[in-house]
């Protein structure tokens, strides 16, 4: 893949939600009477910019689009006319500035409920939640089999993988034990699993996998479903909708089957025993030699396997507007909590700082997300959009939160906080929040080089 295949899904969804967020920001300074001199996405040079409106309120895109931020008019940052004085920021009422100040996490999290919304009334297609618990796995032992499927976490509804991780990681997060109801030869039956040792934590295994609520995965018949251009398998006469009895004498029942055997033998040619209406053949396939990615070789002849057409493994996710409304604001609520729960956790030593991602791993989940279709990259968005809605909201100076730490003060003391407490909180929020880009940042770099060097 082109660095540009996670760059450019990268670059739309962190400009898009940094607008959002100016945006609210700019909406509600404007419905205050507040004057905005300067709407910038990104910060540095600015590479274009336009005045617009009766204010001429300058529209900036500059070189670095990490952040963005509006200016408003404010007599601390300059001469203000007199005719402006109204107008000014400094000049507005408390709740005034609470309001202007909430409005750009705020953006944040309405966009995500919007963008919920829409996926939850168009419906999207997910792998259905059935699970094949791994011999001597806690789910195993608690008597769960390979191909139960999950309908309900703690009494709450699922049909979907996504739907089942999401509500056994919030149970891993608020109690000792999650109460799992399971469908198995068309009766209904209740499970019970200790979450005790369960960690939810980045630097550990998956919460599915610690449980062993590892993903059912389909039969995949031996048919062939593409055939990659110039590979071994089209020069040896390979087509799809070809089915692979055997390969070298051995019968083949499933695809994984193939995989292996094929993988096995890099720079061998293999005899496949081939079925395609009704008639049977024999076709010499070259098992190319391939890196792969880990200092290995492995062997490939450039098939895919048919995609399985049994329902039972995909499920659409669908409801009605007002129910995907309700939907929606529970999911970001959900989500906005569980951050909060994971930064207090971090905050206490609970949780290990490698829980922190930084623009390094953001990208490559835009970059894996957009090509898995539009659906999942929009789910993605969404997650970032809370994620930097409640970001904004921690009471760090400098942060929105920090401001409305501030105000909140204000509101109580009857009068603002000094110049010099205000500037010595600005320092320790910008020394701690350049900390945290520095930890993600590292961690980011530490992934890529782990997954480089296996």
């Amino acid at each position: 893949m082109t660095v540009l295949s996670y760059l450019v899904p990268f670059v739309i969804a962190l400009g898009g939600l940094i607008f959002f967020h100016e945006l609210g920001h700019y909406l509600v300074a404007r419905a205050c009477g507040v004057k905005v001199l300067r709407f910038s996405i990104g910060f540095g040079p600015a590479l274009w910019s336009r005045r617009l409106g009766r204010d001429g309120t300058e529209w900036v895109l500059a070189a670095v689009p990490l952040g963005g931020y509006v200016k408003m008019l404010d007599e601390r940052e300059g001469a203000v006319a007199p005719e402006d004085l109204p107008r000014a920021f400094n000049r507005q009422p408390v709740s005034k500035r609470m309001s202007i100040v909430a409005a750009g996490p705020a953006a944040n999290l309405l966009l995500a409920i919007a963008l919920y919304v829409v996926l939850y009334t168009v419906g999207v297609r997910e792998p259905v939640a059935r699970i094949d618990p791994p011999a001597e796995s806690l789910a195993a032992r608690v008597g769960l089999l390979s191909g139960d499927r999950v309908l309900a976490v703690d009494g709450r509804a699922v049909a979907s993988l996504p739907q089942l991780r999401w509500e056994v990681l919030a149970a891993a997060m608020r109690r000792n034990e999650v109460a799992l109801e399971v469908e198995r030869a068309g009766e209904r039956l209740v499970f019970s699993l200790p979450l005790a040792g369960v960690v939810v934590d980045h630097g550990n295994d998956d919460v599915m996998v610690q449980l062993g609520l590892v993903p059912w995965r389909p039969p995949l018949e031996p048919v062939v479903g593409s055939v990659a251009p110039g590979s071994p398998a089209e020069r040896a006469g390979i087509v799809p909708g070809m089915r692979v009895r055997a390969i070298e004498g051995k019968e083949i029942a499933d695809w994984r089957e193939l995989v292996e055997i094929v993988r096995a033998h890099p720079g061998e040619t293999l005899r496949f025993t081939l079925e395609y209406d009704g008639v049977v053949a024999e076709r010499e396939v070259f098992a190319e030699p391939t890196d792969d990615g880990q200092g290995g070789t492995i062997g490939r002849i450039g098939v895919a396997v048919r995609p399985p057409s049994d329902e039972t493994f995909l499920v659409s996710v669908r409801y009605p507007p007002i129910q995907a409304a309700g939907m929606a604001l529970r999911q970001t609520w959900e989500v906005s909590t569980m951050t909060l729960r994971l930064f207090g956790r971090m905050l206490l030593g609970e949780a290990s700082l490698k829980n922190l991602s930084g623009p390094l791993t953001i990208a490559d989940y835009a970059g894996q997300t957009a090509r898995m279709g539009l659906e999942h990259y929009l789910r993605f968005v969404a997650l970032v959009s809370i994620s930097l809605g409640v970001l904004n909201l921690l009471p760090v100076p400098i942060l929105d939160g920090g401001h409305l730490l501030y105000y909140s003060l204000e509101a109580v003391r009857g009068r603002p906080l000094s110049e010099r407490a205000m500037e010595i909180g600005q320092q320790i929020g910008l020394a701690l929040l350049l900390t945290l880009m520095a930890i993600a940042l590292f961690n980011d770099v530490s992934r890529i080089w782990s997954s480089v060097s296996g």
